[in-house]
């Protein structure tokens, strides 16, 4: 009989609070060295724009944190699921910084972003296991990887996959790069079935560079000198990660194709780590060049990254939920499409799975 392990629901929330390009034009903008920029904030968020085609980003409002969107997110996917929370087997929750209260900098860790889901969900069941994964962007995807393996081995039969991030917490307002971070969350359940045919999770692949790219992104204290030194902020080597991305998340990608079994021309549509829209559109070309095919982006590549931000482990389940319940963008999936779902981030860490509806 076959065993396969399929998306049974989704949820995600969207932030309230809405911020635009133009909240940033009273920054300070500093380089590396702590330099104030010759251009005026006009033209370094028209230039900022114009890479990324980030227009507005969300921010959650200043009563909330990341374990309590995440906690809202896994109810909008355990009620699409249609299930009860106290017959999960696992909850694994993908973050990096934990929960971090409004006007604070300080990182809360213990106890893991999962537990405190779980706790807000009200679970009682000692065997729902939960804890965190901490692999930067592509921490939701790796948290789908983990469950898949648990459920094929027989260790596991429902699991709630959750990202949820509050970035606009820990970015650091004097750096450029700070535009770019957003906050979110999303959920999927996943369940292991006997005799679903041809559907659920066909193929993976993951990948970890660290010999020379692990503090690619890195928490650090502001570019400003002015700034508390012990402060320990987002900080990233743009340039560093953008020629990074191009070079080998097309080949991860590729590696999950083959694994899967699966040719790119039969993929409906890529859910790809919402970074910003340059790597993006990059990555998904040299995808295709890969196979000798021509690239229609628009048709297969849904995007959220111009009015909803770099939100981390968020952007992957967030486009999931958004497709497959509003037909975003014009974008919808039917029975039988081949999906192929892919992150990049701090790490540097690379995934990507193969899932057929």
């Amino acid at each position: 009989m076959n065993h396969a392990v399929v998306i049974a629901g989704t949820g995600s929330v969207l932030p309230e609070v809405v911020v635009p390009n133009s909240a940033f034009l009273q920054n300070e903008f500093m380089d590396d060295n702590g330099n104030t920029f010759p251009n005026p904030n006009e033209v370094i968020i028209q230039k900022f724009q114009q890479i990324t085609e980030i227009e507005e980003r969300r921010y959650v409002r200043p009563d909330q944190n990341s374990s309590d969107i995440g906690a809202e997110a896994a109810v909008k996917a355990l009620a699409d699921a249609g299930w009860n929370a106290e017959d999960l087997d696992l909850l694994i929750v993908g973050q990096n910084f934990g929960d971090i209260d409004a006007g604070t900098r300080r990182i809360d860790q213990m106890p893991s972003i999962a537990s405190r889901v779980k706790a807000k969900l009200g679970i009682a069941n000692p065997n729902t296991v939960a804890f965190d994964i901490l692999a930067g962007c592509p921490g939701w995807i790796q948290g789908v990887l983990v469950a898949n393996a648990y459920m094929q081995a027989g260790m596991a039969k429902k699991a709630l996959v959750v990202g949820t991030e509050t970035l606009s917490r820990i970015v650091d307002h004097h750096d450029r790069d700070s535009m770019i971070f957003a906050d979110g969350a999303a959920a999927a359940c996943f369940e292991i079935r006997t005799g679903s045919g041809d559907s659920g999770i066909l193929g993976s692949s993951s990948v970890s560079y660290t010999k020379d790219e692990a503090y690619y992104l890195k928490s650090l204290p502001s570019v400003n000198p002015a700034s508390d030194p012990n402060d320990r902020l987002i900080r990233m080597k743009g340039r560093k990660i953008y020629e990074f991305a191009l070079k080998y998340v097309p080949d991860a990608m590729k590696a999950a194709l083959d694994n899967a079994g699966v040719h790119l021309k039969d993929v409906k549509k890529i859910f790809m780590h919402q970074a910003n829209a340059k790597l993006d559109h990059g990555v998904g070309e040299r995808l295709y060049k890969l196979y000798g095919l021509e690239a229609d982006l628009d048709a297969v590549m849904p995007m959220s990254i111009q009015w909803m931000g770099n939100s981390s482990v968020a952007t992957v389940p967030t486009l999931l939920d958004l497709v497959l319940h509003e037909q975003y963008q014009g974008h919808e999936v039917h029975p039988g499409d081949i999906v192929l779902f892919a992150s990049v981030g701090a790490g540097m860490n690379i995934n990507a799975f193969v899932y057929r509806f």
